[in-house]
């Protein structure tokens, strides 16, 4: 019975030491657990913590590379302000039509030399250039000048031989009844703003003159209907006095060879007269309008078929292609008549055609 007693002490006891152990191997998983819910909730925080660090250099990155685009913004101002890029396109326009500058770069003295190197070869081409208008006197040449404005000479020169076979002199004319010339001239367009002129400076011609074409200009433009253009026509080939004629061929070459950048009429006179010698004004004018007419013509100029080619700015504005450029020449170049009934002997031994008469097939 003692050591029933006795046993049953000991199994008490060691049951009351399980029962004591039980708990602190129960609490020890429990702090394990809080352990490690600890360190669970210390790795959540620390991502958490760590993201806005990673996301720290991100703003800043983004920051730098913005900063650049505020640093460039200041330099692209000035290529967007329209204002100072428009006033220096308006300031060169007005300098380029008062003192205009030769090509590329071109000296003065280059520009006197190009430019007298192309009148030369032109003579060479055009060793017969003569007026394009019939006349036997002058007279008859500052009419005939008269009446080619707004039309071609071909036309003029068909005209007027009934024009001077019916009023000979200045005095016959000056005494036409006008509805007759008006007439005559309706071929040539603006007829009668055409006879009033040539009425009025018959008129002019006897009572102020005598009945004689004054060989000044300032006399010669006097006269109605006529003014610098036709006044040099007349000086230089009725009186052998030099002069430029400043017509629509020869102003739209001397701009194409940029001999002058200038548009009036008498600023083209002063420019190009600047660059020759005063003898070959009246020839030099009858080489550029020869040329205007045949081969540099203002639509389609033929390029291929110059002979100015290699000192021309221009040159391809027109066709180039050779063959191409053969079939847009004109007059006796392409093989046609020319613009006078009655042109010179020098013209008609070159191969030169005379223009048909007014009606002819």
């Amino acid at each position: 019975m003692k050591k029933t007693a006795a046993s049953k002490k000991s199994a008490a006891a060691d049951g009351a030491s399980t029962t004591e152990e039980a708990p602190a191997t129960e609490k020890a998983p429990a702090a394990k657990k809080s352990a490690a819910a600890k360190k669970a909730a210390t790795a959540k925080k620390a991502p958490a913590k760590k993201a806005p660090a990673k996301k720290a250099p991100a703003k800043k990155a983004s920051a730098k590379k913005a900063a650049p685009l505020k640093r460039q913004a200041p330099a692209k101002k000035p290529a967007v302000v329209p204002k100072k890029a428009t006033a220096a396109v308006k300031g060169v326009a007005p300098a380029k039509t008062v003192a205009p500058k030769p090509p590329r770069g071109e000296s003065r003295t280059a520009l006197v030399r190009r430019a007298r190197r192309i009148n030369r070869e032109l003579a060479e081409v055009y060793p017969y250039a003569h007026p394009e208008l019939d006349f036997e006197n002058p007279f008859q040449l500052v009419v005939a000048t008269v009446l080619s404005a707004q039309t071609t000479d071909l036309r003029v020169n068909q005209t007027t031989p009934a024009l001077f076979a019916k009023y000979p002199t200045p005095e016959d004319l000056a005494a036409a009844v006008p509805e007759e010339v008006e007439e005559i001239l309706r071929p040539t367009g603006f007829f009668r703003a055409k006879t009033k002129s040539v009425i009025g400076l018959s008129k002019a011609l006897t009572e102020d003159f005598g009945g004689e074409v004054p060989g000044r200009l300032e006399d010669l433009v006097k006269l109605p209907g006529v003014g610098r253009k036709t006044a040099f026509v007349v000086l230089g080939n009725a009186f052998g006095r030099p002069g430029i004629t400043v017509d629509t061929h020869f102003q739209r070459l001397v701009r194409r060879w940029r001999w002058t950048e200038e548009t009036d009429p008498d600023k083209i006179e002063a420019a190009v007269g600047a660059l020759f010698p005063k003898s070959d004004w009246t020839d030099l004018s009858h080489h550029v309008i020869w040329h205007g007419r045949r081969i540099c013509h203002a639509r389609k100029p033929a390029c291929g078929a110059c002979p100015v080619a290699p000192l021309c700015p221009a040159y391809g504005e027109g066709e180039t292609d050779p063959e191409k450029a053969k079939k847009l020449l004109k007059y006796e170049k392409g093989g046609f008549p020319g613009q006078r009934l009655k042109p010179p002997q020098a013209y008609l031994d070159a191969g030169g055609k005379p223009a048909p008469p007014l009606g002819a097939g």
